[in-house]
């Protein structure tokens, strides 16, 4: 009897002290999201200069989300703890062995800033207070103004509003770079739809290329189409397909090419003006997933 008791109390100290280890493991398994920075993590802080509460990631994250109880917060002990990070953070730690770059943007668009594995530092003026996505190891892409010249110089002059802000409603995104610029088509598909307008607002011209594994059309506006273009002919990304040109707009304005993607097989740009019906969802992501960064 004696001997079952010693096994019994010895079983029974096991399991204490078993117990109390797990206990002392838990913080551990909660690693991640426990608002301190720790290996492999890429780390938010509200203030500058690495201070104030922290708000820890093991992976990339596309939109934080703008409002409690839903939103990624800052967890750590500080200023700024509870605050969605969203448009909050001053600083970062990358713990990470990867490069992690932040966003102007949800969805990975936008402008952004690139910490490397082991970077403590700043965002910068722009993202200041003004972050709204991160992502680990990004792929290397190109910006859209300047695959659809292959050339230094363009710009996107006017981006897509969901009907928001632009006056006159903006179902596309306006890219600019010069009258004579040569176009290239940003992804392959077949091309659909060809009209050659005129300068001035009468005659809209128009190029559509469907590309049917996407099941996606990109709709060129306001370029003069080359004079090779026939409907039904295979287009490949990169191509030539026109010159920038006033087409369809007054000739008082900057000459520019409008893209807009379209679900499905189109052959005409949404109607906008004097539309109050959004025809397109915003193109963010489906630019991001052609390669290219909205910028």
């Amino acid at each position: 009897m004696k001997t079952l008791n010693k096994v019994l109390t010895a079983a029974a100290a096991a399991m204490a002290l078993g117990g109390t280890a797990l206990a002392m493991a838990s913080p551990v398994s909660a690693a991640g999201r426990n608002g301190v920075c720790e290996s492999g993590e890429f780390c938010y802080y509200f203030n500058s200069d690495n201070k104030g509460s922290v708000s820890d990631f093991t992976g990339s994250v596309a939109d934080y989300g703008a409002k409690q109880p839903s939103c990624f917060d800052f967890k750590g002990a500080g200023a700024g703890k509870g605050d969605c990070v969203k448009n909050a953070a001053a600083s970062v730690w990358n713990r990470s062995g990867k490069t992690v770059r932040v966003y102007f943007n949800s969805g990975y668009g936008g402008r952004y800033q690139d910490f490397k594995a082991g970077a403590k530092g700043n965002l910068n003026s722009g993202l200041k207070n003004q972050n709204a996505s991160h992502q680990f190891s990004p792929s290397a892409r190109t910006n859209m103004s300047r695959g659809l010249y292959t050339a230094s110089g363009g710009r996107i002059t006017c981006g897509f509003d969901g009907y928001t802000t632009t006056p006159g409603r903006h179902e596309g995104i306006d890219i600019a770079r010069g009258v004579g610029s040569d176009v290239r088509a940003l992804t392959s598909g077949k091309l659909v739809s060809v009209v050659r307008g005129h300068t001035g607002r009468s005659g809209l011209s128009t190029i559509a290329v469907y590309n049917a594994s996407l099941n996606k059309t990109v709709i060129y506006l306001h370029a003069a189409p080359r004079s090779s273009l026939r409907v039904g002919q295979t287009i490949s990304r990169g191509q030539v397909i026109a010159d920038e040109s006033w087409h369809g707009v007054s000739s008082s304005s900057s000459a520019h090419t409008h893209v807009e993607m379209r679900l499905g097989r189109q052959t005409r740009a949404a109607k906008s003006v004097g539309d109050p019906h959004l025809d397109n969802p915003n193109p963010t992501q489906f630019w991001i997933s052609q390669g290219y960064n909205v910028r």
